[in-house]
């Protein structure tokens, strides 16, 4: 085989490769190809070793993670509640489900789920819009920009650990909706203005 006909070859292996992915990243009404993406933490979602290595964790490849924070210039204060939102694809044989979302005492007080969110396998799932799931009790204000360690608790892949980004709630985020709880408030500047000095002739 010539060198020529070797790179063909592998160039056809990898397009084939690369089709089913793209056919789950566009199944759906909420496909993830129409929707705002931020990246996540790609080295916690990829199992195995050397060339075997393969994107995703027990069988749950996370396309899309993020916590929508407040306006760009707010703040969300300390105790606030901001939306998580996900999207899924299950490429194992089973059907799994997301039973819940966990976190430390240090990052948030609880974590608010309407339900179990069910992931059949082959298809893009997501938290909805609103997200069906809701941190709540912000131990930090939060900015935009941060990452939270959260915990993603599923029926079949067990435990998935994520560093989630928090992006602030402007540009393409800006339609989604925020937390019904979510309190931004415009962040302190760093400058002090100054105390005048008393007017000595105000007590004459």
């Amino acid at each position: 085989m010539t060198s020529t006909s070797r790179r063909r070859v592998m160039m056809i292996t990898a397009l084939l490769a690369a089709a089913p992915a793209l056919a789950a990243c566009g199944a759906g009404v909420d496909a993830n190809t129409s929707d705002a993406y931020a990246p996540t933490e790609a080295n916690v979602l990829i199992d195995g070793g050397g060339s075997a290595k393969i994107y995703g964790r027990n069988g749950i490849k996370v396309a899309q993670a993020f916590l929508l924070g407040p306006a760009s210039g707010a703040q969300i204060a300390a105790g606030g509640s901001v939306p998580l939102y996900l999207s899924m694809v299950n490429y194992g044989t089973a059907a799994d489900q997301l039973e819940g979302v966990a976190v430390s005492p240090e990052v948030a007080t609880s974590v608010k789920a309407s339900g179990a969110i069910s992931v059949p396998p082959g298809q893009l799932v997501n938290t909805g819009r609103p997200s069906q799931v809701i941190l709540e009790g912000t131990k930090k204000p939060l900015y935009g920009g941060e990452s939270l360690r959260l915990t993603l608790k599923f029926a079949k892949a067990g435990d998935i650990q994520m560093n989630v980004p928090v992006v602030t709630h402007s540009r393409e985020y800006s339609t989604l909706p925020a937390a019904p709880a979510a309190s931004a408030t415009p962040a302190p500047t760093t400058s002090e203005s100054a105390t005048p000095a008393p007017d000595p002739s105000a007590d004459s």
